[in-house]
């Protein structure tokens, strides 16, 4: 075998795809249940942080490290650097998973997500994402509305 595809065969065995979608409840104690599928490649220990279109990213606590890293670097960058940066990292909270897959969800990510008793669990490549219910039927829906046009858009069509 050669080098690089030893190197893919070593990446893909390390690489967790995250994907499909679930409804779970949060309960009264701010804990939402993830996924089974989700469990093993997430790990006992997660970080919980402000995500874009206004959800919740959920990461390991490996891949948090690498991409706190690369937050880290942005922080005395430009002013849309140093937003975001403080947007995934000043928000941040690092969480166990509980023996029954239940990871809690503090009250103020919750507060940013507008998660109120229901929430989607998405799967999305490399993290999960924790989206409001209704959120996540309007943003689904105005995205298969758009889907032909965004293919086009970022050269996707074939």
């Amino acid at each position: 075998m050669g080098v690089v595809a030893y190197s893919l065969a070593l990446l893909l065995t390390y690489f967790v795809m995250f994907i499909g979608e679930y409804l779970h409840i949060i309960d009264s104690k701010n804990r939402i249940s993830l996924p089974a599928k989700f469990r093993k490649g997430l790990g006992r220990v997660v970080v919980v942080t402000r995500g874009l279109d206004h959800c919740l990213y959920v990461y390991s606590r490996q891949k948090w490290e690498r991409q706190a890293r690369t937050y880290a670097a942005e922080v005395n960058g430009s002013a849309a650097q140093r937003g975001l940066a403080r947007l995934f990292l000043a928000g941040s909270s690092e969480a166990e998973v509980d023996g029954s897959g239940r990871v809690l969800i503090p009250e103020h990510l919750k507060s940013f997500a507008s998660i109120r008793d229901k929430a989607v669990i998405a799967g999305v490549a490399d993290r999960v994402e924790v989206w409001e219910e209704g959120a996540w039927k309007k943003y689904t829906n105005d995205i298969e509305r758009d889907a032909d046009a965004f293919a086009e858009k970022v050269g996707a069509t074939k």
